[in-house]
């Protein structure tokens, strides 16, 4: 593995990071405005200013108006746009709405690229992903209850959905949906198109998660699907595909999040370490000076760095050999990386004292939206197994 940035990429990651903080750090603290159509409309003009950058939408294709960036390049990008939760939204990159495009620009139909595709990538709309159930396990994506049956040239969509991250102002949702229940378990569930105005989307309400029900983009909706009827030319891929099309979508999305998560490291690890070095405990000592914090921020430069090499290792195995060959490197680094987080985010609010725990850092925020981090794309337990499973296969006759 080659760990030379290149030049062109250097520039890029530079200037992503520059904007970040000059430009987004300041906007942080109307993350909880009552307000939020006057702070969706600044980041909107802040939207504006990447794509005069020409920095708009790193990972997508660039004949749809991306930068067309490899795995590795825009895993170097998702790292300084992480540093901000509104990073990834600013420059077009964000979930769900990156993962739907991937999975429309391999699987979808010329006139559903012309509709969707397109005009997602442009950002002038946004999309949710619909497949999390109420009743049913996350851990085990082929156990669905939302039924997509043949009526006529429609199917007709029943079932109950929830944490479809982003779903209120959402243009459309992509669903799971069984459509094949006769065909073997992996070959049972689709990808649908559902218009969100369509008759029988019923979003039910944002979902408060930690307390903070979220608005527009940074919400998770809990959404009904009641008798809702769509052309069956809205199917992605082809009937019973939907569970090769999930994974698809999950490997490359792993990386954007573990990236992501690198970058909150990141930011929570300057914070604290310039707490430690500026807070005065007695007259002429600082926070610093205390071993137990000196040994603090050693652990975590140390985990933060092993995290990230392995993130940039899994995306160049990836970009090399493709996702079914890095499929240990992908599990694993979900763990690693969403437990190196919690650590550092953890650590941070712990050397702020008081102040780690009010909104007046970004730490409080990251505490809570991003405890997700071991459960969401699936649970750590279920990747360590799946790991575990891969190595000792090497150890059985």
């Amino acid at each position: 593995m080659d760990f030379l940035i290149p030049e062109r990429t250097q520039i890029i990651v530079e200037m992503m990071d520059e904007f970040v903080k000059k430009e987004l750090y300041p906007l942080e603290k109307d993350l909880d405005s009552d307000d939020y159509p006057a702070f969706e409309k600044e980041l909107h003009k802040k939207r504006e200013i990447v794509k005069q950058m020409e920095l708009w939408a790193p990972n997508h294709p660039k004949e749809f108006g991306g930068m067309g960036l490899s795995l590795m390049e825009h895993a170097l990008v998702s790292e300084v746009l992480g540093q901000s939760p509104l990073g990834h939204y600013v420059f077009g990159c964000q979930a769900p709405d990156a993962g739907n495009i991937e999975i429309l620009h391999l699987y979808g139909t010329p006139a559903q690229k012309e509709k969707y595709l397109k005009p997602l990538i442009e950002g002038k709309i946004r999309s949710c992903f619909s497949m999390t159930e109420v009743d049913m396990p996350g851990s085990n994506p082929v156990m669905l209850e939302t039924t997509a049956i043949k009526d006529g040239t429609d199917y007709v969509i029943n079932g109950h959905k929830w944490y479809s991250s982003s779903a209120d102002g959402a243009e459309f949702a992509i669903v799971m949906a069984v459509t094949n229940p006769e065909n073997s378990t992996y070959l049972q569930a689709s990808m649908i198109l559902v218009p969100a105005d369509t008759k029988g989307f019923n979003l039910v309400r944002n979902i408060p998660v930690m307390g903070h029900s979220g608005k527009g983009y940074f919400s998770h909706g809990e959404i009904i699907y009641q008798n809702c009827r769509v052309p069956q030319d809205n199917i992605l891929g082809g009937e019973g595909q939907g569970f090769v099309m999930a994974q698809d979508r999950l490997g490359p999305g792993r990386i954007h999040h573990c990236m992501r998560w690198i970058g909150i490291c990141n930011r929570s690890f300057d914070l604290m370490c310039r707490r430690a070095a500026t807070r005065t405990i007695a007259p002429g000592k600082k926070l610093a000076s205390k071993q137990i914090v000196q040994a603090w921020i050693a652990e975590c430069a140390a985990d933060i760095q092993a995290a990230r090499l392995m993130v940039l290792h899994a995306a160049w195995r990836i970009d090399t050999l493709g996702a079914s060959a890095a499929r240990k490197e992908i599990s694993m680094i979900k763990y690693v990386v969403a437990n190196t987080l919690q650590k550092v985010v953890d650590t941070a609010i712990q050397i702020h004292g008081g102040l780690g725990m009010s909104s007046d850092t970004i730490l409080a925020y990251f505490f809570c939206h991003e405890r997700g981090a071991r459960i969401y794309d699936g649970a750590d337990e279920v990747h360590k197994t799946s790991v575990a499973k891969q190595i000792l296969k090497n150890y059985m006759n």
